[in-house]
């Protein structure tokens, strides 16, 4: 089993991160963050490097991008152990991404609002998130990818246990619950925007009965 060495912590909910980022950092592991999660993580006290730092590149357009970014998403994709793989990497400053802890925009609870403008919903709807967790999903033969803050406590015991390695049965579970997240959050998605109807204006009118 491979140690993580390298986190990427990135959650709009906010439950059990500190307590779970304070035993990653117990085993030596690196975390990077973005924005709110990142201001959370130093107001603990805890030592954390900013995404921008990773990529080069600042958060612009009002946080829409932060994190879609070769450095990123080549340190989740690349498979260790393919010499072409880990020459590319190594060229373009890339460094493998072992774990990854995210949560999406709240969609589903904003959309449940009466009255929730088109706008407001279309601002929640997370597009680096899910492309992370996808990334890292698909590569769980390396890298461990949480969506369930319930899942923090297990994976840190099995950290503790195992030197700061997780087996393959672990990693596979936890990809399998990030694709199956990623697919509800998406048909919440689909189903808000059959709701409703666009008008020529750009007004957005909620189909009666809306839930």
């Amino acid at each position: 089993m491979m140690r993580m060495r390298r986190a990427l912590l990135s959650v709009s909910d906010k439950t059990g991160l500190i307590p779970f980022a304070h035993g990653l950092r117990g085993l030596g592991v690196e975390v990077m963050s973005t924005g709110g999660t990142a201001r959370a993580l130093r107001g603990a006290n805890l030592a954390v490097t900013d995404v921008a730092e990773v990529t080069g590149f600042p958060e612009m357009l009002d946080g829409r991008v932060k994190t879609l970014h070769p450095r990123i998403h080549g340190g989740l994709l690349g498979i260790r152990g393919n010499p072409e793989h880990e020459r590319q990497m190594a060229a373009q400053g890339i460094v493998p991404i072992d774990l990854v802890a995210i949560n999406l925009y709240p969609f589903e609870a904003v959309t449940a609002k009466e009255n929730v403008s088109l706008a407001e919903a279309i601002e929640n709807i997370d597009i680096g998130g899910p492309a992370m967790i996808r990334s890292a999903a698909k590569n769980f033969a390396a890298v461990a990818v949480i969506v369930d803050p319930a899942d923090y406590g297990p994976v840190l015991e099995e950290l503790q246990r195992n030197s700061g390695a997780l087996a393959l049965a672990t990693r596979f579970a936890l990809a399998r619950k990030a694709f199956a997240h990623t697919a509800r959050y998406d048909a919440l998605i689909a189903a808000f925007l059959e709701s409703g109807e666009l008008a020529s204006d750009g007004t957005w009118r909620a189909n009666r009965g809306r839930r």
